[in-house]
This record gives structure tokens, C-alpha cells and sequence, in this order.
């Protein structure tokens, strides 16, 4: 998991606008999540991630594949779903995300799947506060089905320290 941590430090930092001022720090691992806070100025954002424990598809070459759930009190934004798929999606299609018995459909942009709105993005952070895994369906450009599965263990740990870290309840 250090290599990943690694990997997504790398990558919120490119994604993120930082400025000299930016403090990154990983809060903790929480069983298969990770914990991290960015503080910019007042614009303070912290999220949890991690990788699928497998994935399942055909395809020659993946990039690096990982769920980012994201708080930004400034921007009164929580629990943003993020996926990363490590390949380009089918233009105008959706990912299905099982969670129990449940399914939560997201639509996609490019190599990222995003819930349609912050109603379903609040139901899938509770999903996994109560599931045991979860497993996300997702096809190529190529139209390759890729199925991951992403363990929840330590997700509510990793979420409780993540709203702590952003002073949210």
C-alpha cells in the first residue's frame, strides 16, 4: 500500500491547485483505506482511497485504478465519489457499483465514473459504512468489461477519521 499512497499523493497533488502553502498529510490506514488531509489556506479537503483487491477483464494494459471518497467543508461539498479506472470509458456509459444487494449507477468522463448527484454520492458512503465489499462493473473504450471488487474493510474507521480530519460530523 505505500506504493499507492505514493501513486495518489502524486496525483491529488497534480489535480488540486496547490500553492506554496499546501500542507498534504496522510492521516492514517484503516484496514484496506487510507486517510488523507490537504490544507490550503482555508480550503481544507480531506478524503480516504483505496485500490481493488481484484480486477477482472481483458485488456492488455491498465493504468492505475482507485476510489477516492472526498470532503470539502469550504465548498460545502461531502463525500464526493470519485473512480478511477485506469483505462478510458465507452463514451456515454455508465458504471454499476454493487454494494450488498444494492446498485448505484454512475456516469462516466473519460477514465473517471462520478454519481449523478450529492444525493447519491451521500447513499453510496453509507452503502459501504454497512458493506463487506463492493464491486464495480465498468466497459472499455475498447468495450472490454472490466469487473473490480474493493474491499470495505476499515472503510468506516477510515471515514469517521476523515470527517474528524475535516471537522465534520
Amino acid at each position: 500500500m505505500n506504493n499507492f499512497v505514493r501513486i495518489l499523493v502524486i496525483l491529488v497533488i497534480a489535480g488540486l491547485v496547490a500553492t506554496e502553502t499546501s500542507a498534504q498529510t496522510v492521516i492514517g490506514n484503516f484496514g484496506d483505506w487510507t486517510v488523507f488531509k490537504d490544507s490550503t489556506g482555508k480550503n481544507r479537503a480531506c478524503y480516504i482511497a483505496s485500490e481493488p483487491k481484484k480486477e477482472t477483464g481483458k485488456y492488455k494494459s491498465r493504468g492505475d485504478t482507485y476510489i477516492m471518497l472526498t470532503s470539502r467543508p469550504a465548498e460545502k461539498s461531502r463525500d464526493v465519489f470519485e473512480l478511477r479506472a485506469g483505462y478510458s470509458y465507452k463514451k456515454a456509459s455508465e458504471v454499476a457499483v454493487r454494494i450488498s444487494n444494492r446498485v448505484f449507477t454512475l456516469f462516466t468522463d473519460g477514465g473517471t465514473a462520478w454519481a449523478y448527484d450529492s444525493k447519491v454520492d451521500r447513499a453510496l458512503a453509507r452503502a459501504m459504512i454497512g458493506g463487506r465489499d463492493m464491486l464495480v462493473t465498468g466497459y472499455s473504450s475498447r468495450g472490454s468489461k472490466t469487473v473490480d471488487t474493493y474491499s470495505l474493510t476499515g472503510f468506516t474507521a477510515a471515514y469517521k477519521a476523515m470527517n474528524k480530519a475535516c471537522g465534520l460530523r
